[in-house]
């Protein structure tokens, strides 16, 4: 019972642990299906393309455990709301386990168990983000500009998963391709994007000296309205148009990296994780542009998918590492500093993220799969984090506060 205190004392815990939890089992079983790829010649007998069911975890069943974890901490904060109930947030954290786990079982079963499956993480997000919901209305702040964005990228995640719900009986594309694009850019690119916009500036003038905090207004709706963009042209097969809007995203992208002195970042390895994360999603955006030209004038999609991977590993998931490691720091009455395991971790993602690009490169595999490796430091890396972080969860605060 006092364990369980302990662990429940606080939402960012509960899905803090979900989330490291999930992340194993989702790289494991991605890690497994490549060896079985390259090696054997052969995959896993899953009774869904393990491709679709390895995207779906890691956007709407690992990713989303630290998202919730957070904004259940932020939310009350950011408008002087109320903070959101114990029982709340453990109903929501417990379907959403649950989901996760039987995932597996139903992956490799039948489709009614996965679909069950399916349902009961859905059911999780429906509470988790009626939570947030509750807070944003109840709130006395009149500013809620941040909240707006997040809770629209929110609805459109949980219509994502009722379209995948959908799809698995069904097999028809359209779910499927609805699913996966928008979980990429209606779900989480303007989700961790409006983070790093509310928090970067936040962070970097709490440790550095005479720092400007520059919070461009324009740049929230702006950003919504190109991810929007990108989306309907992936949802119709228009790639060779993507640079109409990636481009100008690109230069979104970049120019909030100089006016926040991405630079000025480096002596502090906690804030310095953040910066270098929100750069990955130049370099991706980049990669996005370039492709479309190329297959403008050739036809060809010469990047296959390097650009997603640099988005997905080397901007969402470095910057997961950097905000996951701060605010377990912070909130378990640590030192807000990345000793050199923390560090390590994060470069050993970005480290990934350069691996998985160079496997889209067809000479570079003559004698071992990029991405078999890429794989197994992906469970190395997140192996060594996990390891640091997940007695965070359960184990009581240092300074003997609660929370």
């Amino acid at each position: 019972m006092l364990q369980w205190k302990v662990f429940s004392a606080a939402p960012h815990r509960m899905m803090f642990f979900g989330g490291l939890v999930q992340v194993m089992l989702a790289l494991t079983f991605w890690f497994i299906e490549l060896v079985c790829r390259y090696v054997f010649s052969t995959t896993l007998p899953s009774v869904l393309p393990s491709t679709w069911a390895h995207a779906f975890l890691l956007i709407f069943a690992t990713i989303p455990f630290f998202i919730f974890g957070f904004l259940m901490t932020t939310y009350p904060r950011w408008m002087g709301g109320e903070m959101i109930p114990k029982k709340t947030y453990s109903l929501a954290f417990k379907l959403l386990f649950a989901g996760s786990l039987l995932f597996y079982l139903g992956l490799f079963t039948h489709k009614l168990l996965l679909m069950s499956a399916v349902a009961l993480l859905l059911a999780g997000w429906i509470v988790a983000v009626y939570a947030l919901w509750t807070v944003y209305v109840n709130a006395p702040s009149q500013n809620k500009k941040y909240e707006k964005v997040l809770n629209v990228s929110l609805l459109i995640a949980i219509l994502s998963i009722i379209s995948y719900l959908l799809w698995i009986p069904t097999q028809i594309d359209f779910l499927l391709l609805f699913t996966l694009k928008a979980g990429i850019w209606l779900f989480l690119v303007p989700i961790l994007f409006a983070v790093c916009h509310r928090m970067l500036p936040f962070f970097s003038s709490s440790a550095l000296a005479n720092y400007p905090v520059r919070q461009p207004a324009w740049s929230l709706p702006v950003v919504s309205v190109l991810t929007t963009g990108h989306f309907l042209l992936e949802m119709v097969g228009q790639y060779g148009w993507l640079w109409l809007v990636d481009i100008p995203l690109l230069g979104v992208a970049a120019y909030h990296s100089v006016i926040w002195q991405f630079w000025r970042s480096f002596p502090v390895r906690l804030l310095a994780v953040l910066h270098l994360a929100f750069l990955w999603l130049s370099i991706a955006l980049a990669l996005y542009s370039v492709q479309s030209l190329v297959y403008l004038f050739t036809g060809e999609i010469w990047l296959g998918k390097a650009p997603l991977h640099a988005l997905s590993i080397g901007f969402m998931t470095s910057l997961l590492v950097g905000m996951v490691s701060r605010v377990s720091l912070g909130h378990s009455g640590r030192a807000l500093v990345a000793d050199d395991l923390t560090w390590f971790c994060f470069w050993g993602v970005s480290g990934i993220a350069v691996l998985r690009i160079l496997a889209e490169v067809t000479f570079l595999n003559q004698f071992i799969s990029l991405n078999l490796l890429a794989a197994l430091l992906w469970l190395k890396v997140f192996g060594v984090w996990t390891w640091r972080y997940l007695p965070f969860m359960v184990l009581p605060r240092v300074d003997g506060r609660e929370g």
